[in-house]
């Protein structure tokens, strides 16, 4: 299911490289089951709905996955940082 908060295949293709780009690089202990792109949608959609984490919908990965990674981009100033590029790039 989609929702308004996605982003489409052409926003993603754009975004995801930036994405990448700006994420802190970390050890991985074993493969993720959930995409990135699965993982921001979900922040995006808690965000855009001012939902309680708990309530993200079952589509979205578990909220406390979409949560733990939201809480560690935001520490580490990723989703700042998106905003900025962003901002220069639209302006």
């Amino acid at each position: 299911m989609t929702y308004s908060s996605d982003f489409t295949d052409a926003e993603w293709e754009n975004f995801e490289p930036l994405l990448l780009e700006i994420l802190p690089t970390k050890k991985q202990t074993r493969p993720s089951n959930w995409t990135k792109r699965e993982i921001f949608n979900g922040i995006l959609y808690q965000l855009k709905n001012g939902c309680n984490w708990q309530d993200l919908p079952k589509d979205f990965p578990p909220y406390s996955t979409v949560y733990w990674h939201y809480k560690q981009w935001r520490a580490a100033g990723v989703l700042e940082e998106l905003m900025s590029v962003l901002l220069r790039t639209c302006a």
